[in-house]
């Protein structure tokens, strides 16, 4: 086996670090060089997403020997439009899906759509159905979804929204409405129904033979909004009758989640002792299930699939570091051969295979290392490096993520993660920055995060704090949710400050808060509550108001989901930063997409409001057309120097 750091696909020049012209705010706001790479059936081609400007990307596909070149499949401009997952279904076609944004009455709603392609951008097909002038309702946003993929015949198995029409009296007309299943030939665009239209259904799942065995449905409440439990049901056999399996209840992680079906067993997630365990069921009507895996305290992420079929061969779990439990020990015994062959000590996973499963496509990265993509042929036993994520990156120094943990003051050790500058070996006496995440449901993990390192980068201390109302820990530590029990979540955020303060990790007159989402609203929420820890907020696509935040989905069906999740009293009012402006004495710089639709911009303006005429500093960031994620280079490049400046300017007089 052999390694080469750079292939001549992506040689790409950069400035050295060292040099006086590194601009690091475009180096570490650039999006990605390459992701959703795919492995053609033969494994002779590989598929990629390159960013354009702006959120555009270009779907690549790239023939494996010496002196190709790749070829531009098909584009989306991001504006509207953006493409997503493009996979593989002949060694020749792809499909794509789309996601985007429309008005529909007098909102944005986000809708997608699903396309096929040849490699060389011919023969370009939308997969989704379309409306006519008879179809009921005006808007169709929902696209469909590929649930298994043929490629010895380049046909896909796709969930497909039947909408009823008007043609009454004619053989065109369809009373039929709901979620069904059609097989479709991704060449000509020719389907055909194999599971009729369920007004109940939600999703399928088909085994790795193609068969649809699973379906998830879930009743309406009264007025048509949806109930926060899902009924799963199976069938024995392909067109066997279907009979209840399971439930399941997202808020409480409560039931048992299927996940994928291989032959005649499901697998999925359930509860063990308070943190999800992975198990599996024989689809014969006994309901016994049997424990595959529990990790030590925090929850079985999920399974690892692999291969065409997506067969499952082991779980995956995070605890201070990613994890993955191999059932499957051929593919153990590789992957840990292959982890000794690349060099830098990095953490290895197969990202997908051709049909025989006789060349890999893996990748490797660790919290230094954004990571690189590299090709392995099992036959000849050849590795080598093909494309590497963030080329912009190449060569500059990075700061080790240490995982860590601090008292609350209830005295629970709160897990995360502290990253130091580049070369420091203390962090005493340096500027801080607390970056809570995002989620609430989610935690931060090990790994290349480019917002910390940015800052590390820049010279400050970065703590990442697990705190409770995190997921992936368990139930206990989930507690509400990071909205309802904001009192425990925020105050372990501000415990975590005081902690980098009190043990002289860093300068205790020099610490900040950053956040995104929910994190932006866990900054202004920390801020607010003990005004004199932090010197300054920067808050990135907020959740300010959390009343507002359950009328935006209104006219959604999971209105009442998300409103049990935020849930009702006075923990909402006195949770919502926008109603406790007045508290705040550090300077405030929000950031906000006007497209975002996680978290409208009317949340970011609500606050702005607020701080109106407030003697606390404060600056308003808006990027016209970008959503929730800031997909543009330009604007996250923006968004890391504006941040710098206004924090350098408090933190480093």
């Amino acid at each position: 086996m052999h390694s080469i750091r750079m292939w001549a696909v992506f040689a790409v020049l950069i400035a050295s670090p060292g040099q006086a012209d590194f601009d690091a705010a475009a180096a570490f706001g650039a999006r990605e060089s390459v992701s959703d790479l795919h492995l053609s059936p033969d494994g002779q081609s590989v598929a990629y997403l390159s960013p354009m400007k702006g959120q555009g990307s270009v779907l690549y596909t790239l023939a494996i020997k010496p002196g190709a070149k790749p070829v531009a499949a098909v584009s989306a401009s991001g504006q509207d439009d953006q493409l997503q997952q493009c996979e593989w279904v002949a060694n020749d076609r792809l499909t794509c899906n789309v996601f985007g944004y429309v008005t529909t009455a007098d909102q944005r709603s986000y809708f997608t759509r699903a396309l096929a392609i040849d490699a060389d951008g011919k023969n370009l097909r939308v997969l989704s159905d379309r409306l006519n002038p008879f179809s009921r309702g005006a808007y169709a946003l929902y696209g469909g979804d590929t649930i298994a993929r043929m490629p010895e015949t380049g046909a896909i198995l796709m969930s497909r929204l039947t909408i009823p029409d008007e043609h009454v009296g004619t053989r065109l007309a369809t009373s039929q409405e709901g979620l069904r299943v059609d097989r479709v030939d991704t060449r000509t665009g020719a389907a055909t129904t194999i599971e009729s239209p369920n007004r109940l259904a939600e999703s399928y799942i088909a085994n790795d033979a193609g068969q649809v065995r699973i379906m998830e449905a879930r009743a309406p409440r009264k007025g048509g909004y949806d109930t926060p439990v899902a009924d799963f049901f199976f069938r024995r056999s392909e067109r066997g009758k279907w009979e209840s399996l399971s439930s399941w209840e997202a808020m409480q992680h409560q039931g048992f989640l299927p996940q994928a079906v291989v032959g005649d067993t499901v697998y999925g997630l359930a509860p063990k002792d308070g943190v999800l365990a992975a198990w599996s069921m024989p689809l014969d009507g006994s309901l016994e299930r049997t424990l595959l895996y529990a990790a030590p305290g925090v929850d079985v992420g999920g399974f690892q699939r692999f291969g065409y079929h997506e067969r499952v061969v082991g779980v995956h779990y995070a605890d201070d570091y990613h994890h993955t439990e191999y059932t499957d020990p051929a593919l153990k015994a590789l992957m840990t051969a292959l982890a000794k062959a690349i060099p830098g000590n990095l953490a290895v996973s197969p990202v997908d295979a051709s049909l025989d499963e006789r060349k890999l496509l893996l990748f490797a990265g660790s919290d230094r290392d954004p990571g690189v993509y590299y090709l392995f042929d099992r036959d000849a036993r050849k590795l080598e490096t093909f494309l590497v994520v963030r080329s912009a990156l190449e060569g500059v120094a990075l700061g080790a993520m240490q995982p860590i943990d601090y008292p609350a003051r209830d005295g629970v050790r709160i897990p995360g993660y502290l990253t130091l500058p580049p070369g420091q070996e203390s962090a005493k006496g340096l500027p801080a920055i607390v970056l809570p995440h995002g989620g609430p449901e989610a935690r931060d993990v090990w790994g290349f995060d480019w917002l910390a390192q940015f800052y590390a980068h820049q010279g400050y201390v970065v703590l990442q704090p697990n705190f409770r109302g995190s997921a992936g820990y368990g139930e206990a530590w989930f507690q509400k949710n990071g909205f309802q029990s904001w009192r425990t979540a925020i105050q372990d955020v501000i415990d975590g400050a005081k902690w980098l303060a009190e043990t002289g990790v860093a300068d205790p007159k020099r610490i900040a808060i950053v956040g995104w989402s929910y994190g932006g609203y866990a900054a202004l929420q920390a801020a607010i509550t003990e005004p004199e820890v932090f010197r300054a907020v920067v808050a990135i696509a907020p959740v300010t108001d959390l009343e507002m935040l359950k009328e935006t989905r209104r006219r959604w069906t999971d209105y009442y989901i998300l409103g049990d999740f935020i849930g009702s009293g006075p923990h909402v009012r006195e949770g919502s930063p926008a109603f406790n402006a007045a508290r705040l004495r550090s300077p405030v710089l929000i950031f906000h997409g006007d497209e975002d639709r996680n978290v409208p911009i009317e949340q970011g303006q609500r606050m702005e409001d607020a701080l109106r005429g407030s003697p606390v500093r404060h600056e308003f960031v808006v990027y016209p057309g970008l959503d929730h994620q800031l997909r543009d280079s330009a604007a996250r490049t923006d968004l890391l120097r504006r941040s710098d400046e206004f924090l350098r300017k408090i933190l480093m007089p």
